[in-house]
């Protein structure tokens, strides 16, 4: 049968309804059911900003975060911290972040010598008390540095310390920020001081013997043990990126204390393992660099 010019135009005006009916439905559907576009929008809106600009910071860590030997030996120098020291001659991170003048009243240093990562859970408790807007962690270099080498911490307690003391901080501070600095590398410091005789009397005393016992020894026992260790550390550090990585508030550093190459005139005059004033300095460039970048070190 033959389809009349009038019938032709009827039918091509009920597609063109039909068609523009279909594209709103569409159109409706995907703002009520989240269609392609909505989700990323929405995504986008509420994923948490990292701020670089916070103006309150709490520490958490070890000797390194309380400035242990930097000033005098066998002591805490806290003032010389990188985290929130206020001597001119370091700039810790908190004075270049919140001007010398707020140092006092804006920071907060909870880290405590010998700390491992099993006491950061209550150290972060009682920086969140704070509610500041961000948190430095550094910790993990006493728990590779034990007696021996089989007495490190292993890596799963890590594991499971690291996260609960997120998740308590998370708990009481829902909106602070974590700044994560990797564990240094303990083998280079054990280069940076063991041809020096003085040091390795000072070494006897007792620090971090699972890396420096032995200081001078090459037998395959001593050179296996330092290697251990150093694998621990590294491992410690992948655990504290993997971690933090699941966390939209937490930057790690990349792995860019690991990899500082520390000279011997950045580290304490007393022990030549400890950072001294020098290494306190670098450490709090290293920070406020990753803090204030736009994009997470990759």
């Amino acid at each position: 049968m033959r389809t009349t010019p009038a019938r032709r135009r009827t039918r091509r005006a009920l597609a063109g309804a039909g068609a523009v009916v279909a594209l709103l439905a569409g159109t409706l559907t995907g703002c009520q059911s989240g269609g392609p576009a909505d989700p990323g929008e929405r995504g986008s809106q509420s994923a948490p900003r990292w701020n670089t600009a916070p103006t309150s910071i709490a520490a958490a860590g070890d000797s390194i975060t309380r400035g242990f030997d930097a000033c005098s030996v066998l002591a805490d120098c806290p003032e010389v911290s990188w985290a929130t020291g206020n001597d001119p001659a370091v700039r810790s991170l908190a004075a270049r972040l919140l001007g010398d003048a707020a140092v006092p009243e804006r920071s907060w240093n909870y880290a405590v010598t010998g700390s491992r990562m099993a006491d950061l859970p209550g150290q972060l408790t009682a920086a969140a008390a704070h509610k500041p807007d961000l948190v430095t962690v550094m910790v993990g270099s006493n728990d590779a540095c034990r007696p021996t080498a089989s007495s490190m911490t292993p890596v799963a307690e890590f594991r499971s310390g690291f996260e609960q003391a997120l998740a308590q901080l998370r708990a009481a501070s829902p909106a602070s920020q974590v700044y994560v600095s990797s564990v240094p590398d303990l083998q280079r410091l054990w280069e940076q001081g063991k041809d020096l005789p003085m040091v390795r009397q000072v070494w006897k005393l007792g620090i971090c013997q699972s890396m420096l016992a032995d200081p001078l020894s090459l037998a395959t026992g001593a050179t296996a043990r330092r290697e251990q260790v150093r694998a621990r550390v590294v491992e410690y550090n992948e655990v504290l990126r993997e971690v933090c990585g699941k966390d939209a508030l937490c930057r790690y550093d990349g792995g860019a204390v690991f990899q500082y190459p520390f000279a011997a005139d950045q580290l304490s005059r007393w022990d030549w393992f400890h950072p001294g004033k020098d290494g306190q300095a670098r450490l709090a460039e290293l920070a406020h660099r990753q803090v204030t970048a736009a994009e997470p070190p990759r």
